[in-house]
């Protein structure tokens, strides 16, 4: 008797197991969520938005006018300067358009002194932002360059299949 309900419970247990594993759990599962990974634009114009608020000294509704009109502009910007990429007379011209665009949309934002120190800063910022972009490009095409051609290791490593040890013959 004792050996039927061993059994009976094991094969109870069992038959429990493989039919939590085949149905799918009816709580959802809780992921932790992360941030959203921002883009390359939304990057540079996140950078250039923080510098530019640290040295006017902008308040909180400054601060948040100032990353939306700075991520229009910044992508406006990207746009011309891939769709001109080569030509850097056209790219200047066009990009300063833009930053034309910028000086009327922040003059309604900032004070008159933060405005004035903004305008005598503008080439700075432009600069900066500039610099910014050269290095993240510099990066990204780094990174595309050693995807597409990988070199080993400079210890002479060499990338090959590995080696599995001959099977050990028995007596």
């Amino acid at each position: 008797m004792r050996k039927q309900l061993a059994i009976a419970s094991l094969l109870l247990a069992s038959t429990l197991s493989i039919q939590a594993q085949q149905q799918p759990s009816l709580a959802p599962a809780k992921k932790a969520q992360s941030p959203p990974r921002l883009t390359q634009v939304q990057e540079r114009a996140k950078s250039l938005s923080d510098q530019m608020a640290r040295d006017l000294r902008l308040n909180g509704y400054q601060s948040t006018r100032l990353r939306a009109i700075n991520e229009d502009k910044v992508a406006k910007m990207a746009a011309i300067e891939q769709r001109n990429a080569g030509n850097n007379q056209l790219i200047t011209q066009q990009c300063d358009e833009v930053c034309k665009e910028r000086d009327k949309e922040l003059q309604a934002v900032l004070s008159n002194d933060q405005y004035s120190s903004y305008y005598g800063s503008r080439s700075t910022y432009r600069k900066y932002d500039r610099d910014y972009a050269s290095r993240t490009a510099n990066v990204n095409s780094n990174f595309v360059k050693s995807v597409q051609n990988p070199s080993p290791a400079s210890s002479g490593a060499t990338i090959a299949p590995s080696r599995t040890p001959a099977p050990k013959q028995g007596r």
